[in-house]
């Protein structure tokens, strides 16, 4: 299917439209009010939601294997939330996941 650059350009302009409303709607509506403590403690778990949601679908389904699941992502994606959590540290278990990924890519 292909569009007239009139229809991706308008596409594009109500995309950006929609995520400065979105965006505006917390930060300038409410952005200098003191937020309820209930919502800062949820905040907090944010980033915690987010990255497992990022990586997830690269382990499971990855590209460089046409999408079908890989043991050693799976063993690296493993070892590195074991690291993480043994050693609170998710710098440590990002270096220690990548070092197993690359050993058990080479190995294979």
């Amino acid at each position: 299917m292909s569009y007239s650059d009139a229809t991706v350009w308008t596409i594009i302009a109500i995309m950006g439209i929609g995520t400065y409303l979105i965006r505006f709607s917390f930060l300038g509506l409410i952005g200098n009010r003191q937020m309820p403590e209930w919502v800062l403690r949820h905040l907090r778990y944010t980033p915690v939601a987010v990255l497992p949601g990022l990586v997830a679908p690269l382990v499971v389904w990855p590209d460089a294997t046409g999408g079908s699941p890989d043991p050693a992502r799976m063993a690296a994606a493993l070892i590195t939330l074991a690291v993480s959590w043994w050693r609170s540290s998710m710098l440590q278990g990002a270096v220690v996941g990548a070092a197993t990924l690359a050993l058990l890519l080479w190995i294979s």
